[in-house]
């Protein structure tokens, strides 16, 4: 079930919003709205946010998108719709129960930080828990975890004027993680920070989210850093949703002219990862056959080598044309003594991270999965491809089905 749901949801500022709402689902504009007297902040919205996802919601200044989180947290209540967070569908709590909400199952992180400048860090770490009426022993133990996790061990007894910009905002990741609820809300975030040290609290971000595995709805009008953390984007416009999905598939297929032009100045080659450009191999060549079947295959194919599988096909090597021709001149019967280890990489590999271990590989580049199975290949000129506006190998079968040739059995 998803931890965080919106569905159909208005939001309408003005003297009669229901009735704003439904002038819009009979077809009046934003701007109809406005002229008379209403701002629709949030037309329509519906999404999902799974366990352990990052979900960020994108859009320039007026997009909706803050509006949007603030209903996340029930501190606005919807004009129409529901909003579902933690089992709880905040559009029917009362006051009590939305204060039980955010005190138990919803943490937030704020873009200006929003510490207690005269209580140390770590009472600012500890500061939810101690609204929540856990013991002090407890909330301070859990606040010296979270102050590790972000980088920030030793600095509990320090005040927050005594500590940069990057680690004041730590202090405020430190807190929402020591609360230890299952969903984070993150407004603005790191949108204050320098950008150096924007990128470091991005990275750490993400570590923390392989480690904990926290369900995060993230906003901000940064489209790169949207790409970046976000395993699904919802990119806003004049209060409406118009494309949800993942950073490649924003990128590959553009649903409006204005997403279009939003993503053409991105790096491509940041976003795109090995899976989204891997080809499946053309031949790949079973482990119990030998130098002629090789050779054979390379040249009916021409390849300049071939990747060697197992029945479960898993990886075991690669044969270059060059050491099959040389071993089927010698005469021999086995593999044993041509096999290479080819280049591997994990299939979510930026293709940035690609270029120089493709360079130096004779052979497309191997995508392996945790188990070494064979994923697919990636050749120098898919990686040009990738650097270009149109999406490579449209045609591509499914990752994990390798066109497998002259395996018995497979």
């Amino acid at each position: 079930m998803p931890l965080i749901e919106f569905a159909d949801v208005h939001k309408i500022f003005g003297r009669r919003p229901l009735r704003a709402a439904q002038s819009l689902r009979e077809g009046a504009t934003r701007e109809d709205l406005r002229r008379q007297g209403y701002t629709a902040a949030v037309i329509d919205a519906s999404f999902a946010v799974e366990p352990g996802q990052i979900f960020v919601v994108m859009g320039l200044s007026g997009s909706g998108k803050s509006t949007l989180i603030r209903m996340a947290n029930g501190l606005l209540e919807p004009t129409t719709g529901t909003v579902t967070v933690a089992g709880s569908d905040l559009t029917a709590l009362d006051a009590r129960g939305l204060r039980a909400v955010r005190r138990e199952k919803v943490s937030m992180v704020f873009q200006h930080f929003a510490l207690l400048p005269h209580r140390t860090v770590g009472e600012n770490a500890a500061y939810g828990l101690k609204v929540r009426g856990l013991n002090r022993a407890d909330r301070e133990r859990r606040a010296e975890r979270a102050l590790g996790l972000v980088g920030l061990g030793g600095w509990g007894g320090h005040l927050p004027g005594e500590l940069s910009g990057g680690m004041r905002q730590r202090v405020g990741l430190a807190r929402a993680l020591a609360a230890e609820t299952d969903v984070m809300l993150m407004d603005e975030a790191f949108s204050a920070l320098d950008p150096l040290i924007r990128r470091e609290m991005q990275d750490q971000l993400v570590e923390l989210q392989h480690e904990l595995g926290k369900t995060i709805l993230f906003i901000t009008h940064d489209l790169n850093e949207a790409m970046r953390l976000g395993d699904r984007i919802a990119m806003m416009r004049d209060g409406r949703i118009v494309q949800q999905g993942t950073a490649e598939e924003i990128l590959n297929d553009p649903a409006t002219d204005y997403v279009a032009q939003f993503v053409q100045d991105v790096d491509r080659t940041r976003i795109l990862t090995a899976s989204s450009v891997m080809e499946p191999p053309v031949a790949v060549l079973g482990a119990e056959q030998g130098p002629r079947a090789a050779h054979k295959l390379i040249r009916e194919n021409q390849l300049s080598g071939l990747m060697v599988v197992d029945r479960h096909r898993r990886l075991r090597g690669a044969v270059t044309e060059g050491a099959a021709a040389e071993a089927v001149r010698a005469g021999r019967d086995d593999l044993a003594g041509i096999v290479t280890e080819p280049a591997t990489v994990a299939p979510d590999t930026p293709v940035a991270d690609l270029f120089t271990a493709a360079a130096e590989s004779p052979l497309p580049l191997a995508v392996v999965d945790a188990d070494q199975r064979l994923l697919g290949v990636v050749a120098r000129v898919t990686l040009l491809s990738a650097l270009g506006s149109v999406a490579t190998a449209p045609d591509t079968p499914p990752a994990g089905e390798p066109a497998l040739v002259g395996v018995e059995g497979a």
